[in-house]
């Protein structure tokens, strides 16, 4: 199993599985980090890079929901994504699909747990699972460990700030 950890993330990719398992602590109660996580505003402020504005189209974080959001860098459109929620469970789990416009036939599947650690600390579990090892190893090529890692450290300043 190839792991990327760094201090606080840990990355794993089953080399027999078209899974990426993702997991973090952060230093905040689940019932912020879960509303990070749900709340479009909150959301679109932390995802990705800090280069990459992330704007909501669509968002209803609810069992049964859609959402559908886009990444641009300097007015420039570069992704768009989007999906429904297939489970929110509050302050427990999110359970949705994933879908990048331009594959629209590759759907993914994924699944956040957000467990307290007490002490104010959570951690989240976040794992895809996607249709193909050359499905899952395309998302690890396109530079989603930077976006991962980047994204959760702006995260980090959202809750350190009581913002989220």
């Amino acid at each position: 199993m190839a792991t990327t950890t760094t201090p606080d993330t840990t990355i794993e990719v089953d080399p027999n599985l078209p899974t990426i398992r993702i997991v973090r602590e952060f230093d905040a109660p689940r019932e912020r980090v879960f509303r990070a996580w749900t709340d479009p505003e909150l959301y679109a402020r932390w995802l990705g890079p800090d280069d990459i504005t992330t704007e909501i189209a669509e968002w209803d974080a609810r069992t049964g929901g859609a959402w559908r959001w886009s990444n641009s860098r300097d007015g420039r459109e570069l992704a768009v994504f989007w999906g429904s929620f297939h489970e929110v469970r509050l302050n427990d789990r999110i359970v949705q699909t994933v879908t990048f416009d331009e594959y629209p036939d590759g759907v993914c599947l994924e699944t956040i747990l957000f467990e307290d650690l007490g002490n104010g600390r959570t951690r989240v579990t976040d794992i895809s699972l996607v249709d193909s090892l050359e499905a899952r190893d395309g998302m690890v090529a396109s530079g989603m460990e930077y976006g991962v890692k980047a994204g959760y450290a702006k995260l980090d300043a959202l809750l350190a700030g009581g913002e989220a």
